[in-house]
């Protein structure tokens, strides 16, 4: 072997040897991929809770008026509640399987701000008054109680950790959150 070769060799060795510390620099810095752009990560869970309610709340919803005046209007809400309780509970255990827990329950808060920004008062409204009873705000039409929103408070638990979304769900298929 030639001297030039044995000192390619020497220079090869070199920069193998200072190309290490640079490659285990790289990997403990770890490169990370958009999460939410990989096959890997499914989208919030919360989004489809959100869905089921909504259809749950329009469909519960819409025989109020034929079944209930005005006059008894708590009754209404308390039938709404009971006809949603059975949903609710399948819900909340539906994605169990999936590592995905659902804890939702009624936010009274949350409809009464609904109420206060959404039902007008005064001589101006088309219709009677507004009421948030345990979370539904219902209104007076015409001497039917018609359900105009649902809130909720709807904690999801997953591998990664929790998320808790207010939302109102409104009869009319909208949703303030």
């Amino acid at each position: 072997m030639t001297r030039r070769g044995q000192l390619v060799l020497v220079a090869a060795t070199v920069v193998a040897v200072a190309l290490v510390p640079i490659l285990f620099a790289s990997l403990q810095l770890g490169y990370h991929d958009d999460v939410r752009a990989t096959a890997d990560y499914d989208d919030d869970p919360s989004v489809d809770a959100l869905r089921v309610l909504e259809r749950a709340v329009a469909t519960e919803s819409a025989s109020i008026p034929s079944q209930y005046a005005w006059a008894v209007n708590d009754s209404a809400v308390t039938a709404l509640r009971t006809g949603l309780g059975p949903r609710l509970d399948r819900l909340q255990t539906s994605r169990i399987e999936d590592g995905i827990h659902y804890n939702i329950t009624y936010n009274g808060t949350a409809t009464q701000q609904w109420k206060d920004a959404n039902c007008p008062s005064g001589p101006d409204r088309q219709f009677g008054d507004c009421t948030a009873d345990r979370g539904v705000v219902a209104q007076d039409r015409v001497g039917r109680t018609h359900v105009l929103a649902v809130g909720f408070d709807v904690t999801t638990t997953t591998e990664r950790g929790e998320t808790t979304v207010t939302v109102v769900l409104e009869t009319s298929g909208r949703s303030s959150r």
